[in-house]
């Protein structure tokens, strides 16, 4: 597989599935140019990298398809300065792109195997502002507290509690919500005043979200 091969089908990325489909921030766009997807995968499903779809890594998880990480970032509506939480690292693909768009990216991962080769992956590729852990996401990270966003890689049934309590003023969190076997709702919640203002963003599918207790 050639590089040439590569550069054309991110082109294609881009064009077809990203800014047709209504991904219009040049900021998310420049950082899915940016970040090597054919990195964050087996070597082979590198000829499929920037195949518009889900695919299979590690531990029955998926790495997203293009689409849905654009989606979410551009919902996040970044801008530069802000300090983002991630729950769900799995390969690192979407805190890579998260990296290029905010100061900081903390991103928590429960599955040992794939926080260790995240992380090593995303050292490799020079994302230094990037912090893992490995841990349960549905609590956050309330020692690195407060977020400007929270993105959440995997479907909840309820918005968890200390997400809000993470969350600084003006700030958002994009989550799918609804229950397994089905679509699920994105959403974008903000803070405004010490209250949650809700927007329902479109159907998506997402592994759920799994907590420890």
């Amino acid at each position: 597989m050639s590089s040439e091969y590569l550069v054309s089908a991110k082109q294609r990325m881009l064009d077809q599935h990203l800014r047709a489909r209504g991904i219009t921030d040049e900021r998310v766009l420049a950082a899915m140019q940016h970040v090597p997807r054919e990195e964050f995968v087996s070597e082979a499903l590198r000829p499929h990298a920037y195949d518009d779809r889900a695919l299979p890594v590690e531990l029955g998880q998926t790495i997203s398809q293009p689409y849905t990480v654009a989606f979410m970032a551009q919902a996040s509506q970044l801008h530069g300065h802000e300090r983002v939480l991630e729950i769900g690292t799995g390969t690192g693909y979407g805190a890579a792109v998260l990296a290029c768009m905010a100061a900081e990216v903390f991103t928590v991962e429960r599955w040992p195997e794939l926080c260790d080769t995240a992380t090593q992956r995303l050292e490799r590729l020079g994302f230094r502002n990037v912090v893992t852990k490995l841990g349960d996401g549905s609590q956050g990270w309330p020692e690195r507290s407060p977020f400007d966003a929270i993105v959440v890689t995997a479907a909840a049934e309820r918005l968890p509690t200390a997400f809000f309590d993470q969350l600084a003023e003006g700030g958002r969190i994009i989550i799918p919500i609804g229950g397994p076997g089905g679509g699920q709702t994105m959403f974008r919640f903000t803070r405004q005043n010490g209250e949650l203002l809700e927007e329902s963003l479109g159907m998506f599918s997402f592994v759920p979200l799994v907590c420890d207790s």
